[in-house]
C-alpha cells in the first residue's frame, strides 16, 4: 500500500558509529528519505547507540542539523546502557532527545511492531 497521513512508512534508523563524517552520511539519508516522501507520509527514529551516541551528546559536532531534523518531527533515541557505560545521564544529551533502556531492544522491537529498519 502507498503511504499516507494515516498510514505513513515507519522507519528506524541505526546510528552506531561515532566519527562525525559518518554520523552526517547518516543525517543526510534521512534528509533523502524525507524528499523522497511528503512529511506526512513517514515517521522517522533514529536510535543512537555505541560509539554513535556521541551524536546526541551535548558537545555533539552536528548539534544543529540534529535539531534541523528534530524540528521536521525526526525522533532521536539514546540507548540508556551506552550512557550508563559512558557514565552520562540523560542531561548530558541534546534538547529533546529521549532515553530508551537498550538501543538493540528497541530496534528490534519497532520492527516487530512494523518499522523497517535501515542501516545507513
Amino acid at each position: 500500500p502507498q503511504p499516507d497521513i494515516n498510514n505513513p512508512r515507519r522507519i528506524v534508523i541505526s546510528l552506531s558509529e561515532g566519527e562525525p563524517k559518518r554520523i552526517n552520511a547518516v543525517l543526510s539519508n534521512i534528509v533523502n528519505i524525507q524528499k523522497y516522501y511528503d512529511a506526512a507520509q513517514v515517521k522517522l527514529a533514529v536510535i543512537a547507540y555505541g560509539p554513535g551516541i556521541a551524536a546526541v551528546l551535548s558537545d555533539s559536532p552536528v548539534a544543529q542539523r540534529i535539531a534541523g531534523l528534530q524540528d521536521l518531527d525526526v525522533e532521536f533515541i539514546a540507548c540508556g546502557a551506552t550512557l550508563d557505560t559512558l557514565k552520562k545521564t540523560p542531561a548530558d544529551l541534546l534538547p529533546d532527545v529521549t532515553v530508551v533502556p537498550n538501543g538493540l531492544p528497541e530496534i528490534v522491537e519497532r520492527s516487530l511492531t512494523g518499522w523497517v529498519h535501515l542501516r545507513p
